[in-house]
């Protein structure tokens, strides 16, 4: 618990609240078992009731604890007493032993990477073409896309809305093998700027028709001539005068009808007008750079293996 609090996850102010409610409702276990544990009782004939109570003719008989039932609870408090001394259950107390998740998982990292670490570094020595040649190194490379990649990419590696297809050959960035490295170990930031406020609407709708038309699709050839000139103005700035981008800005090909979140009227109208904000996050402090290196060489065989012929 005090790694949640380290963490910036809980305010102090919580933390303490939370601390003073667990000692005082531990205290108060405790006095509820003195309470009902020290009080004599005169032994007569008659039974002892507590009070005039009586329900459906059960009555409350007014007896103290048996005393081993009270002392089955008392080593129960004592106990939690004992562990919140030890350990960081109070979160604003880090206990005595300082124990802590962050530790234990720092340590358990520790030990994993130094059975892994050779390994990783034997493949690390070779170019990723070369590693993506050896079918040991691919099936590691695989389990390190299973774990880290999916959740964007998907299982079949062919993405989503948003998220591109890393086995179609098309590439926003280099699809080269170390391409594809440097994007996983540092990260990309794919920006395309809104232009609500640069373009009217008529224009904005004239680039759509004009857009469509680069790859071949059925568009009006009136509009689309009229956003040719707001193409060369404003867009192939970066996606290149004949629109086929340009893989050191992250600017997409737009002649090849392949789309990272969609290729209708609206979506490409929505597009210019609104903008997008795509993010790769680095990899590099994640994973490191050996396995990166193995994680590249992945995706790389991939690509060339599904995307053969596309």
């Amino acid at each position: 618990m005090s790694d949640v609090f380290a963490s910036g996850m809980m305010s102090a102010g919580w933390a303490w609240y939370v601390a003073i409610l667990t000692v005082v409702s531990l205290l108060a276990c405790i006095w509820i078992l003195r309470a009902n544990r020290v009080k004599k009782v005169e032994h007569t004939d008659e039974p002892h009731l507590h009070g005039e109570n009586a329900w459906d003719g059960l009555r409350e008989f007014d007896n103290p604890l048996p005393k081993w039932w009270a002392n089955l609870f008392y080593i129960t408090v004592f106990f939690a007493f004992g562990y919140l001394l030890l350990y960081p259950g109070l979160i604003v107390f880090p206990g005595l032993l300082k124990w802590s998740t962050a530790s234990l998982y720092a340590d358990e990292v520790k030990q994993a990477n130094a059975e892994t670490d050779p390994i990783f570094n034997a493949y690390l020595k070779q170019d990723v073409k070369t590693v993506a040649a050896d079918k040991g190194a691919l099936q590691i490379g695989g389990r390190l896309f299973q774990t880290y990649c999916v959740q964007c990419h998907g299982t079949d590696m062919r993405g989503s809305k948003g998220f591109p297809n890393l086995v179609d050959n098309d590439w926003l960035y280099a699809g080269t093998p170390e391409g594809i490295k440097t994007t996983i170990m540092e990260g990309r930031n794919g920006v395309m700027p809104a232009f609500a406020e640069q373009l009217k609407p008529d224009q904005i709708a004239d680039a759509a028709q004009y857009v469509l038309s680069l790859s071949g699709r059925s568009t009006s050839a009136e509009s689309a001539a009229r956003g040719d000139a707001t193409f060369k103005t404003i867009c192939a700035a970066c996606h290149g005068a004949d629109g086929k981008g340009n893989p050191a800005l992250g600017a997409p090909n737009l002649t090849d009808n392949v789309w990272l979140y969609g290729g209708s009227v609206a979506t490409i109208t929505e597009t210019i007008t609104k903008g997008r904000q795509g993010k790769m996050p680095a990899h590099k402090d994640l994973l490191g750079e050996p396995r990166v290196h193995l994680l590249a060489a992945y995706v790389y065989a991939q690509s060339q293996e599904q995307g053969a012929g596309k």
